[in-house]
C-alpha cells in the first residue's frame, strides 16, 4: 500500500471536548483515566500528581473497581475527588470475588458474581472506600453465566432508583448477553447498560465483528481497555528486551504477545507511521482507536505525568485515511466466522445501490481487502 507521510492538520480534539456516553446525556472526556495504577506501590502523592494533571487538562472521567489493589485504588480516588465530586464522573465495578485476594480469609462464594447479594454488598463497600454517596457509573465486571439476566438487570435498576448509582454499564460481556440485557431492561422500563468496557486494540480487533454492531444497535458507548496492549504497542520492547514473564501480569501478557510474529508486523507499521508524522507509537495507536466507529473514551493508564501527557497528545492530530487503511490492513482479522464472513458480499444478494445504514458499515467492510 502506498505510504502517506503527510501530517493531517485535523485534530480529534482535546480532553475537555466532552462526548456523550451511549444513549445518555452524561458528558465524559474522550480519554478515560484508569485508576488501576493508584496503589500501594505508587504512593498517594505521586498518584495524585497524575490525577491532578488529567483534571487540570479538563479530564473528568475516572475508572476503578472494587478489587483493584485490594480496594486501595478506590480509597486513593475518593481522596482526590473529595472537594470536586460534582465535577467528575466516577465509574467502578463489582462481580469478581475479592475474598480470594486476601490470604487467610474464608472463601465466600457470594462475595462475587452479578447476583443481588453481591451487588448490594460490594457497592456499599465501594461507596465507603470512595467516601461518597453515589457513583456515576456502576459496571458489571464480567458476565459470569450464573446469575439470570433478569435478576441482574432488575437489581441494577434498583440501585439506580436508590440513587447509589446513576447509570449502569457492562464490562467483558458477550454480544448476545449485552443485547438480551438491554432488550429486557428496555421492555420492562429498567435502566439499560449505556456503556461497554471491553478489550480492543490493533492486536485484538474481535470487537468489530459482533460487539460493535450490537453497541451501534443498542446505543451503547464503547470504552476500550488494553488500548496499547499492556505497553507492547508503545514500541518500548524489542525481541531482545522483553520483560520476564514471571514478573507479574504485564510481563506474562507481553511474553505471550511476543510469541506471535504477526504482532511484531503490526508494531513495525505503527512505528513506521509514528516516525513519518513525528508522533509516538502509543499516540498513533490511541489515535487509530479513537477514529473507530462507536468508540467513546478509551482507557489510559499512566504511572507518570510524562506518560499521561504523551497519551493525552494522541488527541492533537488525526491519522489520514491512508494511514488508517495501512493499520487496518496490517492488523486485519483472521478468518471471520459465518455469517459475518459473507457480509462484504451482501450487496450481491439483496441488491446493489441499496443504502447501508451508517452504523452497520463497519461490519460490511470487516473482511474486505485493503
Amino acid at each position: 500500500m502506498a505510504q502517506d507521510t503527510s501530517s493531517s492538520t485535523e485534530t480529534i480534539g482535546a480532553l475537555d471536548d466532552y462526548v456523550l456516553l451511549g444513549r445518555s446525556g452524561l458528558r465524559i472526556s474522550p480519554l478515560c483515566l484508569g485508576a488501576l495504577g493508584f496503589d500501594k506501590d505508587s504512593d498517594y502523592e505521586n498518584s495524585k500528581k497524575i490525577f491532578d494533571h488529567y483534571y487540570e487538562k479538563g479530564g473528568n472521567f475516572f475508572d476503578t473497581a472494587n478489587i483493584y489493589n485490594n480496594g486501595q485504588c478506590e480509597r486513593f480516588l475518593g481522596g482526590y475527588v473529595a472537594d470536586k465530586r460534582s465535577e467528575v464522573v466516577i465509574a467502578t465495578k463489582y462481580t469478581l470475588n475479592k475474598t480470594e485476594m486476601y490470604e487467610g480469609m474464608r472463601y465466600n462464594p457470594n462475595a462475587g458474581g452479578n447476583h443481588r447479594k453481591s451487588l448490594v454488598e460490594n457497592l456499599d463497600e465501594s461507596l465507603k472506600r470512595l467516601n461518597m454517596g453515589y457513583v456515576d457509573i456502576l459496571y458489571t465486571h464480567y458476565h459470569e453465566y450464573r446469575t439470570p439476566i433478569e435478576e441482574m438487570m432488575r437489581s441494577l435498576d434498583d440501585v439506580v432508583r436508590s440513587g447509589k448509582a446513576l447509570y449502569v454499564a457492562a464490562s467483558n460481556i458477550p454480544s448476545w448477553a449485552l443485547a438480551c440485557s438491554n432488550t429486557i431492561a428496555n421492555l420492562r422500563g429498567w435502566s439499560p447498560f449505556i456503556g461497554l468496557q471491553t478489550r480492543y486494540n490493533l492486536l485484538n480487533r474481535w470487537l468489530e465483528f459482533d460487539l460493535q454492531p450490537a453497541c451501534a444497535e443498542l446505543g451503547v458507548g464503547i470504552i476500550p481497555w488494553g488500548s496499547i496492549a499492556e505497553g507492547f504497542l508503545s514500541g518500548k520492547y524489542t525481541k531482545e528486551t522483553l520483560p520476564d514473564p514471571k514478573s507479574g501480569y504485564r510481563g506474562r501478557v507481553i511474553a505471550d504477545t511476543a510469541k506471535n510474529e504477526k504482532n511484531w508486523e503490526i508494531l513495525d507499521e505503527v512505528i513506521a507511521i509514528s516516525k513519518e508524522i513525528n508522533r509516538t507509537p502509543a499516540q498513533v495507536t490511541l489515535n487509530w482507536i479513537k477514529q473507530k466507529p462507536g468508540i467513546t473514551s478509551p482507557l489510559i493508564g499512566s504511572t507518570t505525568v510524562a506518560q499521561l501527557e504523551e497519551n493525552i497528545k494522541a488527541l492533537e492530530f488525526k491519522l489520514t485515511s491512508e494511514q488508517m487503511a495501512r493499520l487496518d490492513a496490517v492488523s486485519r482479522l483472521p478468518e471471520i466466522p459465518f455469517p459475518h464472513s459473507v457480509n462484504n458480499r451482501i450487496d450481491n444478494f439483496i441488491g446493489k445501490n441499496v443504502e447501508m445504514p451508517k452504523i452497520y458499515q463497519p461490519i460490511k467492510n470487516i473482511n474486505r481487502d485493503y
